[in-house]
C-alpha cells in the first residue's frame, strides 16, 4: 500500500481496541467516542477486505487476521513514539543503550553522569544494570560494561579500569584483624567467581581455607553484606571509594590480586555511531585521566 494511502486514524483506532478489547475503553485513550473507533475499525476492515474482529456482548476477540496485523502496527507506533521522544526538548538525541556490570554502575558511573549529560546534551544515555552476565544482541544494547579478561566470543572489547581487589569488611570486623591469617576466623562473603579468595590467599602466604556460606552475584552486594557485619567480600577498593571514605567498609590489609579489569564491549557486527563514539571517547578520557 502506497505511504500516502495509509489510514493512520484506522490504525490507531485498531491498534488501541486491540489493546483494550474495548470500543468505549479505546475511545476514551484516544479522546474520541465509542462510535468513531468502530467507524474506524470497520472502515479499515472494508479496505482490507477482512474481518479484525468478533464482536461480541461484552467486548471484543482478534480474528486470525487482527492477531497477526497487531504486532506490527504496534511496533510501527511505538518506533514512531520513541524517536519523536529524542526530540522532547526541541532538538534530536540519540539514542545510547549500555549495559553495566552493577558494581561498575554504581561505585563508577553514576556519580559522573552529570558530567556526561553536560558533555554530551545530544546524547540519551539508557542504562540498564546486570550481574556481569549480558546478551548485546538479545537486549539491544550498543555497549556493555562488564568485568573480565576481555575474551567474549564475537566480541570487540577495550579496557577501561584496572580492578585489584582486597578483602573489605565493617570497622567491627577490621579491629580484629592483626594479618592476613586472622581471616581464616572470618566468615568470607563469596562471589560467583570461585578462584578469588584462593588466590588472594596464595598472594598473603596463606593456605585457602574450606568456603561455604552464600555466594552473590554481584560485589555490590556482597560489599552491603560486609558493610552490615555479615562477613568479609573480597572486592575492588577502587568501586567503593565513598564507602572507605565514609568509614562505612575499610580495607584491613594492602595484599591485592588482579582477577580481571572492566571492559567497554561491543558486538564485531554492530557499527558505530556517532553516539557510541562519542562515549567511548569519554568513558577513555575519564578512565586515564
Amino acid at each position: 500500500m502506497d505511504r500516502a494511502q495509509l489510514p493512520l486514524n484506522a490504525l490507531r483506532a485498531f491498534e488501541a481496541a486491540a489493546r483494550h478489547l474495548n470500543f468505549t475503553r479505546a475511545g476514551l485513550e484516544l479522546h474520541v467516542s465509542q462510535g468513531a473507533v468502530s467507524h474506524q475499525v470497520a472502515q479499515l476492515e472494508r479496505r482490507l477486505g477482512t474481518r479484525l474482529f468478533h464482536r461480541l456482548p461484552r467486548g471484543l476477540a482478534l480474528t486470525d487476521e487482527g492477531h497477526a496485523l497487531v504486532p506490527v502496527v504496534a511496533d510501527a507506533f511505538d518506533r514512531v513514539a520513541a524517536t519523536l521522544d529524542q526530540y522532547a526538548d526541541g532538538r534530536f538525541r540519540e539514542a545510547l543503550k549500555v549495559g553495566v556490570v552493577g558494581t561498575f554502575a554504581t561505585g563508577w558511573l553514576l556519580p559522573r553522569l552529570a558530567d556526561f549529560a553536560r558533555a554530551h546534551p545530544g546524547i540519551d544515555l539508557r542504562i540498564s544494570t546486570n550481574n556481569n552476565r549480558v546478551d548485546l544482541a538479545g537486549e539491544a544494547l550498543d555497549f556493555a560494561i562488564r568485568f573480565g579478561d576481555g575474551a567474549w566470543h564475537g566480541t570487540h572489547a577495550d579496557p577501561l579500569l584496572a580492578a585489584p581487589m582486597s578483602p573489605l569488611c565493617a570497622p567491627s570486623i577490621a579491629a580484629r584483624l592483626r594479618a592476613p591469617a586472622d581471616l581464616l576466623h572470618e566468615p568470607l562473603l563469596r562471589s560467583y567467581r570461585s578462584d578469588e579468595w584462593a588466590l588472594w590467599f596464595a598472594a598473603a602466604g596463606i593456605p585457602a581455607p574450606v568456603l561455604r556460606g552464600p555466594v552473590f552475584d554481584s560485589s555490590a552486594l556482597m560489599a552491603t553484606a560486609a558493610a552490615a557485619g555479615q562477613g568479609i567480600a573480597l572486592a575492588p577498593p577502587l568501586m567503593f571509594t565513598r564507602e572507605l571514605a565514609a568509614e562505612i567498609l575499610v580495607q584491613p590489609f594492602a595484599v591485592t590480586i588482579d582477577a580481571g579489569r572492566y571492559w567497554l564491549t561491543r558486538l564485531m557486527s554492530r557499527p558505530e555511531s556517532d553516539a557510541m563514539r562519542q562515549f567511548r571517547l569519554w568513558l577513555a578520557a575519564e578512565t586515564t585521566g
